[in-house]
């Protein structure tokens, strides 16, 4: 009679932790779960301590690193429309939007070496970003990964995304767009309060710290979503990972 009790009570706590298991599935599945699966990842190292000297000279210490980026993003806007033109082919490049578009559109596919160079610059982008607005002091490397961490799945076309939703995506994401115009003026407002701070005390206030990389975050997560087409996923509204 002992050991058949005692087989009932492990036979009971066998299914109830079959139960909590289901349970736990059933919130990841219904997005109860962590929040760290969607598909946009990012993430900054947090410094300790800040360079007074480069954060000092930071606007003019990244005009080098400007320069090459808007050399390989084609982005070059003087102001003046012959100069424009006339500098135009040496600034070519920037992220492949209208053709990953048409192939998802038509053929169901996003080739992946359309995905790695929009990933790259992607990630270049970011290190410059994070260094400009004064979350690290390491200068933007060209390749290397660094203290920020950006990843994005490559999608599977096929079974994840919607050949339709690229056309309407950025009617979609307006809710989105009028959000970050209001948490970007504040995360100006927090940077230019984050350099007299460092100037002062020599670090950047953490909570401080965590809400410019949170409005980063979610802002490169609604470029994914209707710029990189990587996801058919909705961005969430949230700054945290």
């Amino acid at each position: 009679m002992i050991g058949g009790e005692a087989d009932l009570r492990r036979a009971e706590q066998m299914a109830s932790q079959r139960n909590i298991g289901q349970g736990g599935n059933y919130m990841a599945q219904s997005g109860g779960g962590s929040g760290d699966d969607y598909p946009v990842q990012l993430s900054i190292d947090y410094p300790e301590t800040s360079n007074r000297l480069s954060v000092l000279l930071r606007i003019i210490l990244i005009i080098p690193i400007a320069i090459v980026a808007a050399a390989v993003s084609g982005a070059i806007i003087t102001g003046i429309p012959d100069m424009d033109q006339a500098l135009a082919p040496f600034f070519v490049g920037g992220y492949i939007f209208f053709g990953p578009l048409l192939m998802i559109l038509f053929r169901k596919k996003y080739p992946r070496w359309w995905f790695d160079w929009n990933l790259a610059l992607a990630r270049f982008s970011t290190r410059i970003e994070a260094f400009f607005l004064l979350l690290r002091d390491e200068y933007p490397s060209t390749d290397e990964e660094q203290a920020v961490r950006l990843d994005i799945e490559y999608p599977d076309v096929e079974n994840d995304l919607n050949r339709f939703l690229p056309i309407i995506k950025w009617l979609l994401a307006i809710p989105h767009y009028i959000l970050l115009i209001v948490l970007g003026l504040m995360a100006l407002v927090v940077t230019i309060l984050a350099w007299l701070l460092i100037l002062i005390l020599g670090r950047y206030p953490q909570g401080m710290f965590d809400f410019v990389v949170g409005v980063i975050r979610w802002a490169t997560r609604v470029g994914a979503y209707m710029w990189l087409l990587t996801t058919d996923q909705y961005p969430p509204f949230r700054l945290s990972p």
